[in-house]
């Protein structure tokens, strides 16, 4: 397990040391010597392990689905702790914990700073914060492909137009989606650029957008997106990470490949153009339209981003959007609109069926032809039970820690579900670095709860202290 846990970890500390390289590049070529020192540092740590690739290899392939868990979450703990040197080394005098909390918070793609100020703070640590969310997303990713055993057949489907999962390419795979992830960071890039955003505010707000993070290179998002073309392109982007990570090669091979490759895209379509409707037709006619654009979109993909001029009394709504979720492979979190909609099919269709025993109703998988059953059903019941759950659990902590029930619930909503708090919920200027260590505890630690499958919180609890 060893062996396969450097195997696995080991490209994301060369990442880490890639983008350390870049920010010492950077640092030369703007002056900016105020902490080139501990990137040089963080890049050095960042290669150690890389030191296993010149030893003989290890056999890696047949691990089992439980220490492929617990690699993907010992990864969750580490690879933060790398990222959060030049945060504890640079010369802002900033605790361990405060640093090992913002690179948890960057790595997971929530948001949550312990910094009042984004000016104090130089640009190359700024980029670093936002390649922290990058380095995080691609990371949850990979984890998507390498846990793809829990996963049931319904979920698989949305991959399988895509990757194959023979253990001897999954090299391949998880190149595809480097290549991927990596191209679309740059169309990002090139699209804000054209919409005369600043380049270094287009690098960090690709980042940002593609890993539905929600760290900013400025204090407030006005500041960059302040017109309505701005508000516009930027809302745009950011259903980029809501819909599947394939949604637009699989476009241009629709013809090749089917309607059913982007049968799971098409429902989330819908699914937001009703959540538009409900908004600007059932709701009120005087609705700002670009500030809601950006609301929307920014809650259905987890960014959580929103501007001041945001109302709050529709933060509930939003909270709910952000607990949906959007494409099982995407950076999003949330429950995940697939299980949604497939536990609300199958628990209508039964309901149905014992009030018309004469009839018979097929719970089929959602863009399959397979019959769901109870297996599949208990699955995503499960993943719903877990997160009231651990949303009760960390709702109560935070009111133990004196917040109000109504912060302790929506900061609860937002940590589990990696968004960052802003205006649209309720919980813009929330200071963070006040909280007690303890609380900041408990934030890391659902955090990486959140962002891993909550299923498989079970199923290591039922290989560890539920042995036969």
């Amino acid at each position: 397990m060893f062996f396969f846990s450097i195997y696995y970890l080991r490209f994301f500390t060369s990442l880490i040391s890639v983008f350390c390289f870049f920010n010492i590049l950077y640092s030369y070529y703007f002056n900016l010597y105020l902490n080139i020192d501990v990137y040089l540092y963080t890049l050095l740590i960042a290669l150690l392990p890389n030191i296993s690739f010149f030893t003989k290899k290890k056999e890696v392939l047949r691990i089992s689905i439980y220490y492929k868990i617990l690699t993907v979450i010992l990864g969750y703990f580490i690879l933060p702790f790398l990222i959060s040197l030049p945060f504890y080394l640079s010369i802002y005098n900033i605790s361990f914990l405060n640093a090992y909390f913002e690179s948890i918070s960057g790595f997971t793609s929530t948001g949550f700073t312990v910094f009042d100020n984004i000016k104090h703070l130089d640009e190359s640590l700024i980029l670093w914060r936002s390649s922290s969310q990058w380095i995080g997303g691609l990371y949850f990713l990979f984890s998507i492909l390498l846990l793809i055993d829990i996963f049931d057949d319904n979920l698989k489907k949305t991959l399988t137009n895509f990757l194959a999962f023979n253990s001897s390419e999954i090299f391949k795979q998880f190149l595809k989606i480097f290549i991927f992830y990596l191209f679309l960071t740059f169309i990002i890039f090139i699209i804000f650029n054209i919409f005369d955003f600043r380049s270094f505010t287009s690098l960090n707000l690709s980042f940002t957008v593609i890993s539905s993070g929600g760290f900013l290179p400025v204090n407030n998002l006005f500041s960059i997106a302040s017109g309505p073309i701005k508000i516009s392109v930027l809302s745009l982007t950011m259903l980029i990470s809501f819909f599947s990570l394939f949604f637009i090669y699989n476009l241009f091979f629709i013809k090749e490949k089917g309607v059913k490759s982007i049968q799971e895209d098409l429902y989330l379509l819908i699914y937001l153009l009703i959540i538009f409707s409900i908004f600007f037709v059932f709701l009120n006619k005087n609705l700002d339209f670009k500030i809601f654009l950006l609301a929307i979109s920014s809650s259905v993909s987890n960014i959580g981003l929103s501007l001041e001029q945001t109302p709050g009394n529709f933060s509930f709504i939003f909270i709910l959007l952000i607990i949906i979720g959007g494409s099982f492979f995407s950076t999003s979190s949330g429950l995940r609109f697939i299980k949604i909609y497939s536990l609300i099919k199958f628990s209508i269709n039964e309901l149905i069926s014992h009030s018309k025993p004469k009839n018979i109703f097929l719970n089929k998988l959602a863009f399959s032809d397979k019959n769901m059953n109870l297996d599949d059903f208990y699955k995503y019941f499960l993943t719903v039970l877990i997160f009231i759950i651990s949303l009760i659990v960390l709702s109560s902590i935070l009111t133990i820690a004196e917040l109000s029930v109504e912060d302790s619930f929506k900061l609860a909503a937002l940590t589990l579900m990696n968004t960052v708090n802003s205006q649209m919920t309720g919980l813009d200027g929330f200071n963070f670095e006040e909280l007690n260590y303890y609380i900041k505890y408990a934030l890391i630690l659902f955090m990486i709860i959140g962002r891993v499958e909550l299923l498989t919180v079970l199923i290591l609890c039922k290989k560890f202290f539920f042995k036969n």
